[in-house]
């Protein structure tokens, strides 16, 4: 039984964006309508800590196109050792703030949506609405 996809592809890749994916359109299962698709997504990531740090890294690689970020702490030198995202340079900033800047530096095509806030009853619905995942 296959899903129908979650997000319909962009209209089209740059020249630039072809060769920075061009592993991924040789892949069957991707090609280039699955670009597209990844290439037009949001996908919300809650926290730029432990897990949130590799996953937004591997998105942004991947071309997701929006990525949201919901965190609300700032980074300390004992998050360096596990929130691989963060450097040393980073220590007393916003972690969604520095996450971002981490994004942008490894794939500036993706539109980074910072939500410095605690994920609260009272907030969850309208920020989870603004993403596909």
């Amino acid at each position: 039984m296959s899903l129908p996809p979650l997000v319909e592809p962009a209209a089209e890749l740059t020249v630039d964006e072809v060769r920075r994916y061009s592993r991924h359109l040789i892949i069957p299962d991707v090609g280039m309508d699955g670009q597209k698709r990844l290439k037009n997504a949001k996908v919300l990531c809650v926290g730029a800590g432990g897990l949130g740090s590799p996953a937004l890294m591997y998105l942004a690689a991947a071309g997701v196109g929006t990525l949201g970020i919901v965190e609300f702490d700032e980074v300390d030198e004992s998050n360096l050792q596990r929130q691989i995202i963060h450097s040393q340079a980073d220590i007393g900033r916003s972690k969604a703030e520095s996450a971002r800047d981490s994004v942008l530096g490894i794939n500036p095509y993706v539109n980074v949506v910072l939500h410095e806030e605690r994920l609260e009853a009272d907030n969850v619905m309208d920020i989870f609405s603004q993403y596909d995942l």
